[in-house]
């Protein structure tokens, strides 16, 4: 057997999943936008309307881009906020950083759905915050704090996606030769410089990674804002979800995703771009 007919039999099965998965839903999703309707003889009718309305349409432009500013805010914060632990973990760990590591992964085997619903009672009126406050003087009544906004969207996003970020910043600490490190200081670099001319540079494949772990999903998300984000928390992910389930207009919430899909791609086709420039291989 060549190796082209090998190559051929490894890559078929993965690509008929993709085909079947990936490639025909969204043919069939781009097809279905240009339909006039989502039933009956409208269902047969091919229309260019919902592009039309969707390009009049400065509300939809609007909530897209403050969508993907809520999600570029959650991964840049989960980024600063789990490279610290994770690097605790790798370099200050011992023995003991896979069991610690093992413990900050605990509370994402829980439902997604559970830690959502915490966290909306956490900052609700009778919840944990607002009780705290009262007891403390600093509130004179129970009220919600950051319930119902888009702080609150990020809060909830942000605690639930740490520890996927914390993971491959992880990984990539680990993988890190540290001789270099001992090299750096035989050179005379300060412990500060080291970190920012080598440990960060080495890490930045981990810190990509985990910032796409999170900003791909967040951009379609929509549960938690339903559940935390209320009127003013509302994202781009809520108002297809609409089109689907209430407004039962298939063709728009078709469209809206083919154009969510499209500026993801495009965000990520240029964040790959970028990271590709970084000189990793002149560290």
């Amino acid at each position: 057997m060549n190796t082209r007919l090998r190559v051929a039999l490894l890559m078929a099965p993965p690509a008929a999943t993709l085909m079947a998965f990936f490639v025909i839903p969204m043919l069939a999703m781009a097809t279905f936008s240009f339909r006039a309707g989502s039933f009956g003889a409208a269902r047969s009718v091919f229309t260019w309307e919902h592009y039309r309305t969707f390009l009049a349409s400065t509300v939809y432009h609007r909530l897209l881009a403050d969508t993907v500013w809520t999600a570029l805010v959650t991964s840049l914060l989960c980024v600063v906020l789990a490279y610290p632990v994770a690097y605790v973990l790798s370099f200050r760990g011992g023995h003991r950083r896979m069991g610690l590591l093992t413990v900050l992964l605990v509370p994402a085997w829980t439902s997604f759905l559970l830690r959502v619903l915490a966290w909306k009672l956490v900052l609700a009126s009778e919840g944990l915050l607002s009780s705290l406050l009262v007891t403390v003087g600093i509130l004179a009544e129970r009220q919600p704090i950051l319930l119902y906004s888009r702080t609150a969207v990020v809060v909830t996003l942000v605690y639930s996606w740490i520890p996927f970020v914390a993971l491959p910043i992880f990984a990539a600490l680990e993988r890190m030769d540290r001789h270099l490190l001992e090299a750096a200081a035989d050179l005379g670099c300060p412990p500060w410089q080291a970190f920012l001319r080598v440990t960060l540079p080495l890490s930045l494949p981990g810190v990509v990674a985990g910032f796409f772990f999170v900003f791909i999903p967040t951009l379609g998300e929509w549960v938690t804002p339903a559940l935390v984000g209320g009127v003013h928390g509302t994202m781009y992910g809520n108002i297809i979800q609409d089109q689907f389930r209430s407004a039962l207009n298939w063709p728009l919430g078709s469209l809206m995703s083919m154009v969510m899909l499209v500026m993801m791609l495009v965000l990520l086709f240029a964040l790959s771009r970028f990271t590709r420039a970084l000189p990793l291989e002149d560290i």
